[in-house]
């Protein structure tokens, strides 16, 4: 039974994470309505804020187009197409994520232009990376996943009978493709693209890195380089106006969309078309995006880490893993802590309370990490200035930002004990505490641990919040890539990033995993197991922040 209200256990930490998350950013906003009206006219006006919102509209939209047309097609061929062995396809799919944004830049810097390793190895003078296109090529590589899993997911799931009714109508399979496979895949593609466009909004370090201004690159520069605290604040008001145009966009284009079935019952596994004679192209293109997106990157890491010698590096990589670890160990602990709550709420309960606490959770999740930090910042040294560039702040952070991404495995845990479940217990005579321990928690075990993962290796991975909160001398994984490929010392950087594409291929083990239950089901997904939209951000995989 679904009850209207929640009792005041659960409210009152629901209750704090909410204002845990929306009061710095409405200080934020203070901050940055707070100054004089000529100096706020001058901040508003300016001509670069319009090349700004230029540069990160057309690297948004050039990544969504891009991403599209890698991952459309390797999702087709994965789960439509007899081409063998479709194992190989879903690792190029999946792998990619084990890299983070900053890692892939700085291991394709590092392997282009002069003295590069492709240069040293084989002798390719290949250009690096840089400006538009090194931010385009970049971000495409290592993003487009996040749309290749809806996309495969929508495909494997789709009936059969649409496709077959339209066959018999006297439509080619191009025709076909095109009036019913592409509609079916609108709100996969929608759930893909939102969360590849939030992850290009939020990004800073690749556009820093490859020397494209976005609105994210000038807040960090303006911050940390030019002190300018408000218009670093009206800069991250107008990336979070980005971020909710966004999520409004997706919430638009999925009004009204359905995905229909035919056939009663379980569904049928969706006929395999040949590959043909358009099998060496497959094959080319599958050899050229694990080029791309794998072998050069772990290569040039690899060949970077042999000619390191430095031993305060080495030194320097156990103390970065150690102190990396324990924060994300601590704040995946604090983090589902935190999101049970919220997750109870919104599976047992219903009503406004339960609409707005997991909303405002969300919210935390969609605001780019460095608007975020930013955020806290203001707000820390307002309210609290001896917390600021302390361990505890940065642990709230990462909490509040990651939260949203634990809600998912524990609603889906929790949906799994039903209230149906727990109310058999009570009737047996068991208490409220005692159903809890003995019923629902062993149900959520499995969805507890999927949350702590995710938040771990997203908080192992997370860069923007340590810059800007971590303590004096905090160094981490992320933080030393970062420092080492800025300077240019990529043998220096090699170990940390070798660590880090470790530690992400945790993540792609957890993904294959899940994904490997739904393939033995009956040879495909149930009935009702199309594509969502956008909402709970664990639906997917983890998104690495950068």
């Amino acid at each position: 039974m679904i009850h209207r209200r929640p009792p005041l256990a659960l409210l009152l930490p629901a209750t704090l994470t909410v204002a845990g998350v929306l009061l710095p950013l409405v200080y934020l906003a203070l901050r940055a309505l707070g100054a004089e009206w000529n100096e706020l006219r001058d901040i508003v006006f300016r001509w670069r804020n319009a090349q700004l919102l230029g540069h990160t509209l057309l690297l948004t939209g050039a990544v969504l187009v891009s991403t599209t047309l890698l991952a459309l097609p390797l999702a087709w061929l994965s789960a439509r197409s007899n081409f063998r062995p479709r194992g190989l396809l879903l690792l190029l799919g999946v792998l990619p994520l084990a890299i983070p944004g900053y890692v892939g830049a700085y291991a394709l810097i590092a392997a282009g232009g002069p003295g590069g390793a492709l240069d040293r190895v084989l002798g390719l003078t290949w250009p690096g990376p840089s400006g538009f296109w090194g931010a385009l090529g970049v971000l495409t590589l290592f993003t487009f996943p996040y749309l290749f899993l809806n996309l495969h997911a929508a495909l494997r799931a789709q009936d059969p009978a649409l496709e077959e009714a339209a066959r018999l109508l006297g439509r080619t399979p191009v025709q076909t493709f095109r009036a019913v496979t592409l509609p079916h895949l609108r709100p996969a593609w929608l759930a893909g693209a939102l969360l590849i466009a939030l992850h290009v909004l939020g990004d800073f370090s690749v556009v820093s890195l490859m020397r494209y201004p976005t609105f994210s690159a000038a807040i960090y520069q303006q911050y940390t380089a030019a002190y300018d605290r408000v218009y670093s604040a009206w800069l991250a008001l107008l990336l979070l106006a980005l971020t909710a145009a966004a999520l409004w966009a997706e919430a638009r284009l999925m009004r009204g969309v359905h995905v229909a079935r035919v056939s009663p019952g379980g569904a049928r596994e969706p006929r395999r078309m040949p590959v043909g004679r358009a099998a060496p192209l497959a094959w080319a293109f599958a050899a050229a995006l694990g080029t791309a997106a794998l072998a050069v990157p772990l290569g040039t890491m690899v060949y970077w880490l042999g000619l390191e010698q430095n031993p305060f590096v080495w030194a320097g990589l156990w103390e970065a893993a150690r102190t990396a670890l324990g924060a994300a160990a601590v704040a995946a602990l604090t983090t589902t802590i935190l999101a049970f709550p919220l997750a109870y709420i919104g599976s047992r309960y219903q009503g406004r309370w339960a609409r707005v606490t997991e909303r405002a959770a969300y919210l935390g999740y969609a605001t780019p990490p460095l608007a975020f930090a930013l955020a806290l910042v203001f707000f820390s040294l307002k309210a609290v200035p001896p917390l600021y560039q302390t361990l505890p702040l940065l642990i709230a952070a990462y909490t509040l930002h990651f939260v949203a991404e634990a809600v998912g495995p524990l609603r889906s845990g929790l949906n799994v004990a039903t209230p149906r479940l727990e109310e058999a217990a009570r009737v047996l005579g068991e208490g409220a505490r005692r159903t809890f321990l003995r019923v629902t928690l062993p149900l959520m075990c499995p969805g507890l641990l999927v949350s702590a993962a995710f938040v771990f290796l997203s908080v192992l991975k997370e860069l923007p919040l340590t810059l800007l909160l971590g303590p004096t001398g905090f160094e981490t994984l992320a933080r030393n890539v970062w420092t080492y490929t800025e300077e240019a010392q990529y043998a220096a950087a090699a170990p940390y990033a070798l660590a880090l594409a470790a530690s992400g291929a945790l993540l792609t083990l957890l993904i294959l995993r899940r994904e490997r239950p739904q393939r033995s089901r009956a040879g495909s997904p149930p009935a009702d197991s199309a594509p969502e939209r956008f909402s709970p951000p664990s639906q997917g995989p983890a998104r690495g922040r950068s």
